[in-house]
């Protein structure tokens, strides 16, 4: 497995979370996320899961056409952008993304926030998932 991507905006933890199921740098999928008028600025990005989709897809990567409710760890696909961190304000909802990912039956967590002191994640516990978007082919 590669190094998880680390994201390099505030705001930039989609970009990231593709970045990381493409296998290619954080520079590499804002270049690309940019020239297709995604901005980790943009606070419209926040509470939305087309522009995740939309990086996937121009890659040949199709995902769920909807955000399926998280039951269990167990339950989860092989490869899954997840919710975690759900808030809101002012009536809108946040989340953060993260990468769930199974290799060879093993499950783990890709969360690119620069602040944790690992971004190969375990603590399955301490992460309360609210939804996913299943990766159907990476």
């Amino acid at each position: 497995m590669h190094t998880p991507v680390i994201q390099e905006e505030t705001s930039g933890c989609g970009i990231a979370a593709v970045a990381n199921i493409l296998g290619k740098t954080y520079a590499e999928m804002q270049a690309i996320a940019n020239g297709m008028g995604i901005y980790a600025s943009d606070e419209a990005l926040w509470s939305d899961t087309q522009y995740v989709r939309r990086l996937l897809a121009q890659a040949g990567v199709q995902t769920s056409t909807s955000e399926i409710p998280f039951v269990a760890w167990e339950t989860l696909p092989d490869l899954a952008l997840l919710s975690i961190k759900h808030h809101q304000e002012q009536g809108i909802h946040f989340w953060h993304w993260v990468v769930f990912r199974r290799m060879d039956n093993k499950p783990c967590v890709l969360d690119s926030a620069s602040y944790l002191p690992a971004n190969i994640r375990y603590d399955f516990d301490a992460m309360q998932p609210k939804w996913f978007i299943e990766v159907l082919r990476a």
